[in-house]
């Protein structure tokens, strides 16, 4: 099929390097297990170099590199500081989709900057996914009060001391 012909041609031309060439070729996957073992062999990717993660830093430099050319409402290292902070655990795939979806955000809004507003949204969108049934929460509510008039409302009464002991997972309501 087509993946092997790639992959034989890929390892051809690679073999084809004479000894006094000064060739590097380098590679990169997100998927190292996906990788056929001919292409490891000593003499081909014999050496790997594992990119982690980008720290708080590098956040801030990835998201300095894809701020550069969006208009802000706010200053652009507050903003690098700020989604950098928010955002551990992100690569800079992440990070360039959220500045992407942060101006989809403000142009459907009619902003012609991006707003705090967006970049919170678009983080909320990159880490937890879209929701789509946040509109409908209200009603939802409302039809779950109507079938169950004896559930507290959400948030009516704080937690105390007495709440938390007892038969763990089981709790009463008043």
């Amino acid at each position: 099929d087509e993946r092997d012909q790639t992959l034989n041609q890929l390892l051809t031309e690679m073999d084809g390097f004479d000894s006094d060439m000064k060739v590097i070729v380098m590679a990169a996957t997100n998927r190292p297990k996906a990788l056929d073992p001919a292409l490891c062999r000593p003499g081909r990717f014999s050496r790997k170099v594992l990119v982690g993660v980008p720290d708080l830093e590098g956040r801030r430099n990835i998201l300095a590199v894809h701020l550069r050319d969006v208009p802000l409402e706010e200053d652009p290292e507050i903003i690098c500081d700020l989604v950098a902070s928010l955002t551990p655990g992100l690569v800079g795939a992440d990070l360039a989709n959220i500045v992407n979806e942060a101006a989809l955000l403000a142009a459907r809004r009619g902003g012609n900057t991006v707003a705090r507003e967006d970049i919170m949204d678009a983080i909320e969108r990159e880490k937890y996914g879209v929701n789509g049934r946040q509109e409908n929460a209200d009603s939802e509510r409302q039809g779950l009060t109507k079938l169950f008039p004896w559930l507290p409302k959400p948030g009516n009464r704080p937690t105390n001391p007495d709440d938390i002991g007892g038969v763990m997972g089981y709790h009463t309501l008043s």
